[in-house]
């Protein structure tokens, strides 16, 4: 009972973290499946300690920001951010583009940290914390490329291709248009995608690799409109792109903690 409980709370708290806008009592109880008073209940308990508030005026229930507050503690307490931030900024400033760090949370890739390197015309930029698509995402693409054909797909099959209004014109529609590119990242030693995520935007990105496992435990990416990064560029932002990569990967502090985290195929505590 105790462990339906907690998974109604979490699943609670999942779809509330989707929907920045809140969301009235009645539509929060008919997508989790369960009585509005149930609902009612669990919004009130996580109210009372401050994680939930209501909005006077629609009603809509929100998350506060004393779930992300923890989430921002916790990665400040590891150091992940503060030692890659540097790294960020200065791949940022050589492309003149968005610069990203996404980390592995088995089986979910997230971003989690970013440097903005364009200063004026178009700009690219992303949401922190959101997960990335892994068959659209430069990110998602360099991950899956260090992954064998199996664990990669079961990956894909478990958050989907994706639907035609949700990803680029570009984005693969079958297993094989997406292992051909997950190939040529293999090939390139680096991800390469155009239009397959958002519409007009190109992004690239390199895996992070934990020193003892060699498993990818994260990576970097660079991504900007289309018209600017295009392959001319791509091919001179890839030797930073890849020596940046590989510095975090040198860092034990850092691999330790990312290893730990999600380097490896998750484990069902015991």
């Amino acid at each position: 009972m105790a462990g339906s409980l907690l998974r109604r709370v979490l699943d609670l708290v999942e779809l509330l973290a989707n929907h920045p806008r809140g969301l009235p009592l009645q539509t929060i109880a008919e997508t989790l499946d369960i009585p509005k008073s149930g609902a009612h209940r669990l919004l009130a308990e996580l109210a009372e300690h401050h994680y939930v508030v209501q909005d006077g005026e629609t009603g809509r229930y929100l998350l506060t920001t004393k779930f992300a507050t923890l989430g921002l503690k916790h990665l400040s307490r590891t150091g992940v951010v503060d030692i890659a931030q540097s790294v960020l900024d200065r791949l940022a400033g050589l492309s003149g583009e968005l610069a990203r760090l996404a980390v592995v949370d088995y089986p979910r890739l997230v971003w989690v940290a970013k440097a903005q390197g364009a200063r004026t015309g178009l700009r690219y930029d992303g949401d922190m914390g959101t997960e990335a698509r892994l068959s659209t995402t430069s990110t998602g693409i360099a991950w899956l490329a260090s992954l064998s054909d199996e664990e990669g797909l079961s990956l894909v099959m478990r958050q989907g291709l994706g639907a035609p209004e949700e990803c680029g014109p570009n984005a693969p529609r079958t297993v094989a248009a997406l292992m051909a590119l997950v190939n040529e990242a293999r090939a390139r030693g680096y991800a390469w995608v155009q239009d397959t995520n958002t519409p007009g935007a190109a992004a690239m990105a390199a895996n992070i690799v934990h020193p003892q496992t060699g498993r990818a435990i994260g990576n970097l990416s660079v991504a900007g409109p289309s018209l600017r990064l295009g392959e001319a560029q791509r091919d001179a932002i890839a030797p930073e792109l890849i020596a940046a990569a590989a510095d975090l990967s040198s860092v034990g502090a850092f691999s330790e903690y990312l290893g730990a985290l999600g380097g490896r195929a998750a484990v069902t505590p015991g």
